[in-house]
């Protein structure tokens, strides 16, 4: 096996050699409450903090309103993993989250902007 330089460590096997809890600093817990639908979106502020790349890799997915689950799937992280990542962006004010449950009409805005950049993609 050889590491590159320019990535993760692999292992064409095992596939990334970097366990999760690594990239949470051992945290399991988020600071902040979020669910599989819960839509995050980038703010524009750049975080204070020194973030991991991972950190910057999920700012980049939340340009639009983009679930938890979505970004989960991109980053190939456990779910856990990524609400502890994205918890550490709105605790820094990078990005905003936005409960499922405020999409109680169906006529808003919001929602219907998210809709549309969704089909958009699978187009």
């Amino acid at each position: 096996m050889s590491a590159t330089t320019d990535g993760p460590w692999l292992d064409e096997a095992a596939g990334r050699l970097i366990r999760p809890y690594t990239v949470s600093g051992g945290r399991t817990r988020p600071s902040t409450a979020l669910d599989l639908l819960t839509l995050v979106m980038s703010t524009g502020s750049v975080p204070d903090a020194h973030l991991g790349p991972e950190h910057a890799q999920a700012v980049g997915l939340c340009q639009g309103p983009t679930s938890v689950a979505e970004i989960a799937a991109h980053l190939r992280l456990p779910v856990t993993v990524t609400k502890v990542l994205l918890s550490d962006l709105v605790d820094c004010g990078a990005v905003t989250a936005r409960p499922p449950d405020s999409f109680d009409n169906p006529t808003d805005v919001f929602l219907l902007e998210a809709v549309l950049d969704g089909l958009r993609r699978q187009l």
